[in-house]
């Protein structure tokens, strides 16, 4: 038996060595867990043309990152800090490949071949990244700037003819911690009630201890229970204010626009203001967010839903669909936002400018029904901007017709609109606008899995969405081939 199991092992032996030669001839060398005889380089890692390289070169020779490696030497101590350097090609990478989560980025930097080349193999915790985003958040916002000016410089903006859309992103906040005004008012009375309940149940259990126990005896946290509804009604106290104070402010604008209007003197303007935010009182189904009071409960134009969400813009150059502008605002619809999205196209592209000036304008600006009004067609007007807005919603898939006849001398304002977009040129040039304009939100959106900001409040919030959209510049420089420049 000893024999036979020798030769059977012989055998197997002998097998082995014919399907390793076998094995040689068909694949490639292959051994799990290898030692390498020599330290590879990161630089063999991933293609020469690689994103990661990409944005390296830009961050080291195009962008000015010295505002943030300045607050870290004006506060040196303690443990050194990773190389500002460093982490901001690790965020700019990351938005740029649909990585918003400083957790999914921890762990990208140790699975993730690009990741731990821009990190050099280092391996920043969530927490590190994160109090990094917060802390420079305002300078990373500026890098859009930056950016803009590399793809102005590239070629890719040229400002014939800006898109401008809006889109609704989610809030870091359910819809479901909102309350309305009227809801509030009804449960501060009840948790009033509740409270002084379970503060005297709390003074009669405390009588009853000492008589049995006698004084002295440690009782001095609070129920869970009182906790828990004295926070509850803190918390709706605060959010009471909040909607009082906007009912205000509400107020007093529109009186004093009325005031304005009627040709009032300016003491008269402020009176009738002040006035007005005296008297006023939310309505009963106004709403107020507990987790990010500065949202707002809007309709999602895809889903039809409601959602606690905030409105993003973005002003697309129609050359190589390049933002030139972008903000974030509270209201749900964009009738209000064409004068300050122009404003801020000609201040991002006289920040691009090496001379002072008050900046460029585009030739042509569209937009949809959502932002025609009278007003905003006529500002645009009076900066020399051809403007095409639509004066009717058009659902998908639909042309607006091309205009026959003469137009009616009694032709209001929007039928003038209607009849510039009927022409020719009017119509090539709206069909244009869903090209440049609606396809920048999908990739943001589809491609890139943005659907909701990860920071809470207005200012946050502005800045990320800055960041997103440098991002999505970077990723238009790249495509197009631009070599980065020193800055």
């Amino acid at each position: 038996m000893v024999q036979d199991a020798f030769f059977k092992a012989e055998r197997r032996e002998k097998i082995s060595k014919e399907a390793k030669k076998m094995s040689d001839k068909v694949f490639r060398p292959y051994e799990a867990g290898q030692n390498l005889l020599m330290p590879s380089s990161l630089g063999d890692w991933l293609p020469e043309d690689h994103l990661a390289y990409f944005i390296s070169d830009v961050v080291e020779r195009s962008l000015d990152v010295s505002p943030i490696i300045r607050w870290y030497e004006e506060r040196a101590q303690g443990q050194p800090a990773y190389h500002p350097v460093m982490m901001v090609k690790l965020l700019l990478y990351a938005y740029s490949t649909g990585v918003a989560s400083s957790r999914r980025m921890e762990r990208e930097t140790r699975e993730n071949v690009a990741f731990r080349v821009l990190c050099a193999g280092s391996h920043p915790d969530h927490s590190t990244i994160s109090v990094f985003r917060q802390t420079h958040l305002t300078a990373l916002g500026e890098l859009f700037i930056q950016v803009l000016r590399l793809c102005r410089e590239a070629g890719l903006v040229r400002l014939g003819h800006v898109a401008l859309d809006g889109t609704k992103v989610k809030a870091n906040a359910s819809k479901h911690k909102a309350m309305s005004y009227g809801r509030m008012v009804e449960k501060e009375g009840d948790l009033e009630w509740q409270v002084v309940a379970l503060l005297a149940g709390a003074q009669q259990a405390d009588e009853e201890e000492d008589r049995r126990h006698g004084q002295g005896v440690r009782g001095d946290e609070l129920p869970e229970e009182l906790r828990r509804r004295e926070t509850r009604l803190l918390k709706i106290r605060e959010a009471k204010e909040r909607l009082e104070e906007r009912a205000r402010e509400r107020a007093r604008g529109e009186a004093q626009e009325k005031a304005r209007e009627a040709a009032k003197v300016e003491p008269e303007i402020r009176t009738a203001g002040e006035e007005a935010a005296r008297k006023a009182r939310p309505k009963d189904k106004d709403q107020d967010n507990f987790t990010d009071p500065e949202s707002r409960i809007m309709k999602d134009g895809a889903t039809k839903s409601f959602e606690q969400a905030y409105n993003a813009q973005a002003a697309v150059d129609e050359e190589a669909q390049v933002i030139v502008a972008c903000e974030v605002t509270q209201e749900a619809n964009d009738k209000k936002q064409i004068e300050p999205m122009v404003a801020a196209i000609r201040e991002n592209l006289s920040a691009c400018n090496a001379q002072a000036g008050t900046g460029e304008a585009p030739e042509k600006l569209s937009a949809d029904s959502g932002y025609f009004s009278e007003e905003n067609v006529k500002t645009l007007q009076a900066q020399g901007i051809d403007p095409y807005v639509c004066p009717d919603r058009l659902k998908h898939g639909d042309e607006i017709p091309a205009g026959r006849g003469p137009l009616p001398k009694d032709a209001t304002f929007p039928d003038r609109m209607r009849r510039k977009l009927r022409t020719k040129e009017g119509r090539a040039v709206y069909k244009r606008r869903k090209a440049i304009v609606e396809p920048v939100f999908g990739q943001i959106k589809e491609a890139r899995g943005f659907r909701r900001f990860l920071l809470r409040g207005l200012g946050k919030v502005r800045q990320e969405w800055r960041l997103i959209c440098l991002s999505h510049n970077l990723l238009k420089l790249y495509r197009a081939g631009a070599v980065p420049v020193p800055a």
